[in-house]
């Protein structure tokens, strides 16, 4: 006796693909947040390679895969699995003084993906060119220092000069290597984003 079966395709295979990218590249965020993150100590705020991973989620995932990416991300560490900068987790983490960062996050990824990509889908970022690059890349730092920073000295009652020494000078040569990090990144190879 044959039986016929239909099957059913719940999923789309660009959902799933783009998915999978998306958890793959929380996960790197997870293991640059906790093995890149060196304590300075002149600042309670630590060096992150986590910035670099933000930017390659926007330039490589867009505006909504992006999103769901750093989103991924910041609900593993707010329901406790350790993948915030040292280690840390918890929703006292996202609420504590260097919480602003993290809430940044998604407003980075966002903008990258939206200046790069625009609302037609997604495409090469390595098709883009260096200037639209770098206006993205430094429009999300200065949405990261912007966000991050005011949470920073609210929660500390600090001035902002005080606050800016504190988060924001100590991190530009750095920020501004990891800008050109992701653009040698993207630059190097060309993927398909489908």
């Amino acid at each position: 006796m044959a039986t016929e079966r239909n099957s059913v395709e719940l999923v789309d295979d660009d959902a799933v693909r783009s998915f999978a990218r998306a958890a793959i590249l929380a996960a790197l965020m997870g293991a640059a947040a906790v093995v890149g993150s060196i304590p300075i100590p002149f600042s309670p705020i630590p060096i992150s390679l986590g910035v670099l991973v933000v930017y390659l989620m926007g330039l490589y995932l867009g505006p909504y895969w992006g999103t769901v990416s750093i989103g991924l991300y910041l609900t593993a560490g707010a329901i406790g699995i350790p993948v915030f900068a040292n280690g840390t987790a918890g929703v006292g983490v996202l609420l504590g003084q260097t919480g602003g960062y993290l809430v940044a996050y998604p407003l980075a990824v966002l903008l990258i993906g939206a200046v790069v990509h625009g609302t037609d889908g997604l495409a090469d970022p390595a098709d883009a060119s260096a200037p639209v690059l770098v206006a993205a890349l430094l429009a999300a730092l200065i949405v990261i220092y912007g966000l991050g920073t005011a949470w920073f000295a609210y929660a500390l009652e600090l001035g902002a000069i005080e606050a800016l020494q504190l988060a924001v000078v100590p991190f530009v040569p750095g920020d501004l290597l990891k800008i050109v990090a992701a653009i040698v990144i993207v630059k190097a190879g060309h993927i398909d984003p489908t």
